[in-house]
Formats: structure tokens, C-alpha cells, sequence
């Protein structure tokens, strides 16, 4: 028997779960750990920030979810982890292993300047931030002022606060009330549009457009240096007064990985071989936000790469697919996540689909296969029905049914791909039967 343990309830380690104990014999052991009871579908979190959707809507209860599935849960943070030993501490209790999957998201950096851990602005990364801006929204449309919306220098998923600044527009205007709050867009990107990973087709066009036709005012290459109670400072000494603001915090990996010695990078970032195991530690895989990607151009600000939902989905399948090969479950090539990405941003009355085949560029060519960007309102109602069809899916047990598989094909899309250079990998052994 082989214990595998799964750290992270969310779109990265739920749908993991679901595709190991789907490939695993009953006799391996899967064991769940989450420090929150539900699961809960972020991409919808600017929704649930602006009183569009109630958040009991986008979440669901994981306990409910592993009932009679084999699955094993346990409700706890992890306070250490112990590569050399193959143990990870939860409330006091050792838990050993023979393969762990780290899938917990990111940790938000608060601290990256002054102030933005004071509670003056509002992000939209995790249920309690939303839901605090959702009360504070609600407040603001009392009394209406100037709003700003956007990232801090280091930021990685940019998807959010284009999202947040046009949804807040096109709310404004349906209340009647957008002449009284100016809406100004911060970016550190180096263009609007560059989205963390550049050359991305027409999205610079298509995204500057439309914040000039709703005269949002744009700071693009601008760094935040300080977040005061009613007053962002910028780098360069202007300052932007706000009645109300959203700015996405860059990221970090949990302190229980950023503690552990030769693990991670400084902020907490696991680096990952092609099969997403680490490098130094190969009875330990990455999947989603934690994973260490590297930018595929600097940019006068320092910003990270976005690790999308379909690429997580990539890294989770891969994991669990390289986890039974090493098992020998299944026979068959190892595997690496593609890191295609289809990205929906909604905008209330129009919505951009970005596609990015593959997010990363070819390391020699400097291109994707594909770069595509295309408008219209049929993007809500796309992000919309994917929102239910995700949920539906947890609720189902599945990571990627076929249909999804086939569909993704018809658009010339797969999640992973056989893992075909070795050369520079020392295959890990299998793990001793127990």
C-alpha cells in the first residue's frame, strides 16, 4: 500500500484527489488535507466582491464531497512538512507518506508594501477578501467617490482586476451613478493587456479599447510604493485619492513551505522537474498557483506569471497520471501539463476570451502555437456556464470527464503531453510497498 497525501481542497488538489483515487487501486491510501471545510470556485470571487453572486453559490462542502469515495479528510493547516522524513504535521499529528501532492494555493503577500495589510483596500483572493469588499462595496454606492483598481509590482493574475474595473464600470452606469466615481486603473504590467505573459495576440488593442470607451483613466508600468487610509502613493510621487479600491497583492507560497529547507525558492515557489515532481525531493509533486514558473520576458517591474485554472487542471492531471506510472498502476510515458490556457474574463456587458497555446513560449522560438483574443457578450454567459460546470464536476467526483477531454480537442487543446527528454532526469524509484 502507498499513502498519498493531498494538501489543498481547492482547484488545484480536489480535482487531483478525484483523478489519483480514479486511477489508484482501493488498497493505496488518498488522503485529503484542507484548513477550510469548503471547496470553493475562486475565478468567480469578483463576482461575489461587487454583490453580483452570494458566495454560499460558488462553494460547496468538501466533506459532503468525499463521503463514500474512498478518500480520506482531514480539516487542518499544515504547520510543517518534512521532505527528508516524508512526514507533514497537521494539528500536532505526524502524517507519513509515500507521495505528496502540494496543491494549496497561494498565500497573499500583504506585506509586499506599506499599508496594504491595513485593511484600507480590498482584494478579491480568497472568500474572506471578497466578501469584505462585497460589505464594503455596498457602502461605497451610499457615498460614491473616486475608485482605483488594479496590481501591486510582483502581481501574477492580472485576469481579476481587468474584470473588477469593467464590472464596476458597467454597474455604476446601470445605477446611474458612474459621473460621480472616476475610475483609475493601475497596472505594473508594461502594457495594458500584457496579462503577465506578453505577446498575446490583440489583447493589448482589444482590453486599451475598452477602457478608453468607458473612460477609465490608465497607469500602466506604475508601481504602488505606499497604501494610506484614503490615498494610494505611487512610485514615482504622485498620489491617486480613492473613495473605494481593489488591488491584487502579489503572491507566496504557505509559511510551512517557505520554512522548509531546499524546498522552495524565497517566496515560497516549488520548482518542478518536466513531471511536476521536485527536483531535489521526488516523492513530492506541485500543482496549481505554488508552482515556481518563470517569466518569459523581464519587464521593468517585476511581475509573475498567472497559473490559470485549465493549466492547474494540467498539473493535476499530470501529477496523478506520473504518480500511478510510478506505482505501476498503469504503464505509460511519464507526462508534463501542456500549460495551454483558456482564460473567460467577464465584463458585464462583454467579456474577452483569452486563449494562450502554450502560456509559456517556446524556449528557442520565442512563439506560441496560438495566441488568440476575441470579445463579445457570449464570454459572460461562457464563464458563467463553466462556473456551473466546474462545481458540478466536484460534486460528480470527476477531475476531466471524457466529454471535457473531446472538447478540448475539438479546439486543438490537451492537457499534457509524454514527457520525451530524460536526458537531465534522474527517474525516481518506486516507493517501497507497505
Amino acid at each position: 500500500m502507498a499513502r498519498i497525501v493531498v494538501i489543498g481542497a481547492g482547484i488545484g488538489g480536489l480535482p487531483v484527489t478525484y483523478e489519483l483515487r480514479r486511477l489508484l487501486p482501493k488498497e493505496h491510501q488518498i488522503t485529503l488535507i484542507s484548513n477550510t471545510p469548503k471547496f470553493t470556485f475562486i475565478p468567480s470571487l469578483p463576482w461575489v466582491g461587487l454583490n453580483l453572486k452570494e458566495l454560499k453559490s460558488i462553494q460547496l462542502d468538501v466533506e459532503n464531497l468525499l463521503v463514500n469515495r474512498g478518500i480520506d479528510w482531514i480539516l487542518g493547516g499544515v504547520s510543517q512538512i518534512q521532505p527528508e522524513l516524508q512526514q507533514i504535521v497537521v494539528n500536532e499529528t505526524v502524517i507519513p507518506y509515500d507521495y505528496a501532492v502540494i496543491a494549496t494555493g497561494a498565500e497573499l503577500a500583504l506585506d509586499a508594501i506599506p499599508g496594504m495589510d491595513q485593511g484600507y483596500v480590498q482584494s478579491v483572493c480568497n472568500p474572506p477578501h471578497a466578501l469584505k469588499a462585497a460589505q464594503c462595496w455596498k457602502q461605497f454606492l451610499k457615498k460614491p467617490g473616486p475608485i482605483v483598481v488594479g496590481a501591486l509590482p510582483g502581481a501574477s493574475c492580472f485576469g481579476p482586476a481587468y474584470e473588477f474595473a469593467l464590472l464596476t464600470d458597467w454597474l455604476l452606469r446601470r445605477y446611474g451613478l458612474r459621473n460621480q466615481a472616476p475610475i483609475t486603473f493601475i497596472t505594473p504590467e508594461p502594457y495594458i493587456g500584457h496579462l503577465g505573459i506578453g505577446g498575446m495576440a490583440n489583447s493589448a488593442e482589444l482590453v486599451t479599447k475598452l477602457l478608453k470607451q468607458k473612460e477609465i483613466t490608465v497607469l500602466e508600468n506604475t508601481a504602488i510604493s505606499y497604501v494610506g487610509p484614503e490615498t494610494i502613493y505611487l512610485a514615482d510621487g504622485r498620489s491617486l485619492p480613492f473613495a473605494y479600491s481593489m488591488l491584487l497583492p502579489p503572491f507566496r507560497g504557505p509559511r510551512f513551505l517557505r520554512e522548509a529547507p531546499s524546498l522552495t525558492d524565497q517566496k515560497g515557489f516549488m520548482p518542478v522537474l518536466p513531471t511536476y515532481q521536485h527536483p531535489q525531493f521526488p516523492s513530492i509533486y506541485s500543482v496549481g498557483v505554488i508552482t515556481q514558473l518563470k517569466p518569459p520576458e523581464q519587464t521593468p517591474i517585476p511581475i509573475g506569471v498567472p497559473k490559470t485554472g485549465q493549466m492547474t487542471e494540467a498539473m493535476g492531471v499530470a501529477v496523478a497520471h506520473n504518480i500511478a506510472v510510478q506505482l505501476k498502476v498503469i504503464s505509460a510515458p511519464l507526462v508534463a501539463p501542456t500549460l495551454e490556457a483558456l482564460c473567460l474574463a467577464d465584463f458585464g456587458d462583454t467579456g474577452i476570451a483569452f486563449l494562450a497555446d502554450q502560456v509559456l513560449p517556446d524556449p528557442i522560438t520565442k512563439q506560441r502555437r496560438r495566441a488568440i483574443a476575441k470579445e463579445g457578450l457570449w464570454v459572460s454567459w461562457a464563464k458563467t456556464a463553466f462556473e456551473k460546470f466546474f462545481l458540478a464536476k466536484m460534486r460528480w467526483g470527476l477531475a476531466v470527464p471524457w466529454f471535457e477531454h473531446w472538447g478540448l480537442n475539438l479546439m486543438g487543446l490537451n492537457l499534457v503531453q509524454p514527457v520525451e527528454d530524460l536526458e537531465f532526469l534522474e527517474k525516481p524509484q518506486p516507493v517501497e510497498m507497505k
